[in-house]
């Protein structure tokens, strides 16, 4: 096996997205649950975006000179996100997925990050195995949530759109809530239409930037985070991502009718702080 990575492109879209998506649905169905990449042109439009984005890293993974797999690290904020990591399932078990881990671990450290994180998918255990291995800690079990959407008003909060001049605001109750910001992230959902804000009292007390699979959310209380979920707001993609810590928030989901669809654990690599607050992980982290 003549194995050699580098640096991915555009043109990798097609290739990438469809192992991306054949990854994902083999693992998922061995398990029984639903794929996070519901089709190939999914999982093309995703890989498509991140190797055309100036704020993610990506790297390819070739077999004799065929596109063997891909990951990637999101550097838009203090914080660097891995994935989504996938690997043809033809030629699996060959270590490539860990040169892949190596490769964005070493990426991140070159670049000066103080932490790195992931979540990884709870009934894969080779991945858990291979990430415990590289250093990666587990921090918190996720739930994922899925459901119809519903409209909650919050007694004294207003959802509204967020704008770029909320961005200040977002930040440092983002780096309340966890010690770091994500305002890069946030900046692009903000442009992007999907970003939302809650406010008490006049002040931003909660935010997101999409209640869905890609978006993160923090609030002060959960009651901030409620008023977000129950803004009526589709649940993008496979769902929104819950700390199964939090009884609070979780009850109230599945009394709205919201149910777990997957378990996911959030792991990380340097510097992590117990949230000092209600959050919403995104699945890059």
């Amino acid at each position: 096996m003549n194995l050699t990575l580098r640096p991915g492109v555009p043109q990798d879209a097609n290739a990438c997205g469809r192992i991306c998506y054949e990854a994902f649905s083999a693992i998922a169905s061995h398990h029984r649950f639903p794929p996070d990449v519901p089709s190939v042109e999914a999982g093309q439009g995703l890989v498509s975006m991140l190797l055309s984005h100036p704020g993610f890293y990506s790297v390819v993974a070739e077999m004799d000179g065929i596109i063997a797999g891909s990951n990637f690290l999101d550097e838009r904020a203090q914080i660097a996100g891995v994935g989504p990591i996938t690997v043809n399932p033809e030629v699996q078990n060959k270590q490539i997925g860990r040169k892949l881990m190596i490769d964005v671990i070493d990426r991140a450290n070159q670049r000066g990050f103080p932490g790195v994180r992931l979540l990884q998918v709870a009934y894969h255990n080779r991945s858990l195995s291979l990430y415990a291995k590289l250093g990666f800690e587990i921090r918190e079990p996720i739930s994922t949530m899925q459901g119809a959407p519903f409209t909650v008003e919050i007694p004294g909060a207003t959802v509204r759109a967020a704008a770029e001049s909320d961005l200040e605001a977002c930040n440092r109750l983002c780096h309340r809530v966890h010690g770091h910001h994500r305002g890069g992230e946030l900046a692009d959902a903000i442009g992007q239409g999907t970003a939302m804000v809650v406010e008490r009292s006049g002040r931003v007390s909660g935010y997101t930037s999409l209640v869905g699979y890609f978006g993160h959310s923090a609030g002060e209380t959960n009651d901030d985070l409620k008023a977000l979920i129950g803004s009526g707001s589709e649940f993008a993609g496979p769902g929104f991502l819950l700390p199964s810590r939090n009884g609070e928030l979780l009850r109230w989901c599945l009394d709205h009718g919201l149910r777990v669809v997957q378990p996911i654990t959030l792991m990380t690599i340097g510097l992590y702080n117990e949230p000092a607050g209600a959050y919403l992980p995104s699945i890059l982290y």
